[in-house]
């Protein structure tokens, strides 16, 4: 079971967020309160992850995310760019996702974070994207974080043609996982498309025929 700390500033929010968190059996909440202090108060119950609800992903992150022992952070934003993203994956924030989340979204996204991969909703990624442009043609970045094993399985996949539903019937994982995997697929290859990614995936000999 995953334990799992709620940190909102309304106490609405916290109420929404803890009830989503008690909804999955995956999870056990250890504890919820307006602030980070609430780490410290529960790390001898040793949380896996932080869910923080953050309007403004430019607030600072405490330094202690950056520890080995650190629980892992899951923050939902209202918006982000290039930069905030960048800062806050920098900063020790493991999964950045939309406010307007779906309950198993965030299902997802704990339990991805938690098992340390970094998670962006797709919405989010999908306005990073274009910005690679501005500093070279995407066929010429090199895939500088190589693909886990989940993620190769999915990648083979996505060559075959097979679609998010398709994908998590065969492997067993929900459509809200694959669709986390299938975008950290198109950040590693810096790929705006399905399509381009599989196209990238043959010339650098990810995928083979």
């Amino acid at each position: 079971m995953i334990r799992v700390v709620v940190l909102a500033k309304s106490a609405i929010t916290r109420a929404g967020l803890a009830s989503v968190v008690r909804a999955d059996a995956r999870f056990e909440l250890v504890g919820e309160g307006p602030d980070l202090d609430l780490v410290r108060i529960h790390r001898g119950e040793y949380p896996q992850v932080v869910l923080l609800d953050s309007g403004d992903p430019a607030l600072p992150l405490p330094a202690f995310l950056r520890q080995a022992d650190a629980p892992t952070v899951v923050v939902l934003v209202d918006r982000a760019n290039r930069n905030e993203v960048r800062r806050m994956l920098h900063g020790g924030i493991r999964a950045i996702l939309l406010r307007e989340s779906a309950a198993p979204e965030i299902h997802a996204a704990l339990e991805s974070a938690a098992a340390g991969l970094a998670v962006i909703s797709p919405e989010i990624l999908d306005a990073l994207l274009p910005a690679l442009s501005d500093f070279a043609d995407a066929d010429d970045l090199p895939v500088t974080e190589p693909l886990t094993s989940r993620e190769s399985e999915i990648f083979s996949l996505l060559a075959e043609g097979a679609g998010n539903k398709e994908i998590a019937s065969r492997l067993s994982i929900s459509e809200h996982t694959v669709k986390f995997h299938v975008s950290s697929i198109l950040a590693k290859l810096g790929a705006a498309s399905r399509t381009e990614a599989v196209t990238r995936g043959y010339k650098e000999g990810l995928i083979t025929m």
